[in-house]
């Protein structure tokens, strides 16, 4: 079976491409590598033994997307990542955000609502709840008002799938995720930003290696325990291995409804301090931080309620975070000592 993967050069991207592939799913990559490179495509291959078929498109141009279909009549699912994500930058750049993350995706659908049959997995996000009332947060949760041009981006994403699902024969299942991190355990395939981090982990083991001066804490005046924002860390292997059996949920017809909904998490919630001391633990390094102000579009606190995966779509995270970050870690070194 054919599967498109968009963006799957990209961090979440490539290691779900790696899953696919131990599967036994023939893959075909589209990724433009605005934000990856050529060299995860030859991870991809040292670790699975199979390269995936690439091409080098950018989904913002209309025709590209209408030929890649013509090329590849013979899809039977999709997963699409390709995407901007930062949410600082699309506060500054909101055009930017809106249109790599809307019209690529309308351009996507008008192709997959001609075909008779197809399954399309979204990465979509928590973002989406904006500051929950409860936690942790369940797929009942209500969708707020987005406190980023990102988040507007994802919730608009998903009514958009929701209509055109309504009027084809599309069928989609939304995976909300929370804080993606780590590297494949073979350190062949990890986060790579381009520039200056616009997330956590991947700062720290900048800060670590001594790439970045010191480590930037925006804020120490939540209403947490210690001050700092709490997230829900997932290992990114985790994370990958969702959508392969969100995909297979649908190939196999047991989705309940046309589009549905889960949130990928582990469940718990950690501080950025303790994510930093965590870190330390593991690495045996000393991190530099300095606290500054927070940032626009933050939330005091987000982590999943993970019981609607767990039972319905039968997927449970395995990794610690302590698990998450020395992975992270040893892709660290590994990318430095080249």
């Amino acid at each position: 079976m054919k599967i498109l993967v968009t963006g799957g050069l990209g961090f979440i991207g490539s290691h779900t491409v790696v899953e696919l592939q131990h599967e036994g799913f023939e893959v075909v990559v589209i990724d433009d590598l605005s934000n990856s490179s050529m060299d995860v495509l030859h991870g991809i291959e040292k670790i699975s033994g199979k390269q995936p078929e690439f091409e080098n498109i950018d989904l913002r141009e209309k025709k590209s997307v209408q030929d890649f279909f013509k090329k590849y009549n013979d899809i039977s699912g999709v997963i699409h990542f390709a995407a901007s994500k930062a949410v600082g930058e699309s506060v500054e750049n909101p055009l930017k955000y809106y249109e790599n993350n809307i019209n690529t995706l309308v351009y996507l659908l008008q192709e997959l609502q001609q075909k008779k049959e197809v399954s399309f997995i979204f990465s979509s996000s928590c973002t989406v709840y904006g500051q929950a009332a409860t936690m942790p947060i369940t797929e009942s949760a209500p969708v707020q008002q987005a406190m980023s041009p990102y988040g507007n981006t994802k919730q608009i994403g998903e009514e958009i799938i929701r209509d055109v699902a309504n009027v084809s024969e599309m069928n989609a299942i939304l995976l909300r995720y929370f804080n993606p991190i780590g590297a494949h355990s073979s350190s062949e395939i990890g986060e790579l930003p381009l520039g200056v981090p616009q997330n956590l982990v991947p700062f720290i083991t900048q800060t670590a290696i001594g790439l970045r001066k010191e480590l930037s804490v925006y804020g120490d005046d939540y209403a947490t325990l210690d001050g700092t924002a709490i997230r829900d860390y997932i290992h990114v292997v985790d994370l990958a291995k969702a959508h392969v059996i969100a995909l297979q949920r649908l190939l196999a017809n047991k989705n309940q409804e046309k589009v549905e909904t889960f949130n990928i998490g582990t469940g718990t919630g950690s501080s950025v301090l303790e994510v930093i001391h965590a870190f330390e633990k593991v690495s045996g390094q000393q991190l530099p931080y300095k606290i500054v102000g927070r940032r626009e579009g933050d939330v005091t606190s987000a982590y999943a309620n993970t019981d609607k995966a767990n039972n319905i779509l039968g997927w449970k995270s395995q990794s610690t975070l302590e698990e998450a970050l020395q992975s992270a870690w040893n892709w660290e070194q590994k990318i430095r000592n080249k």
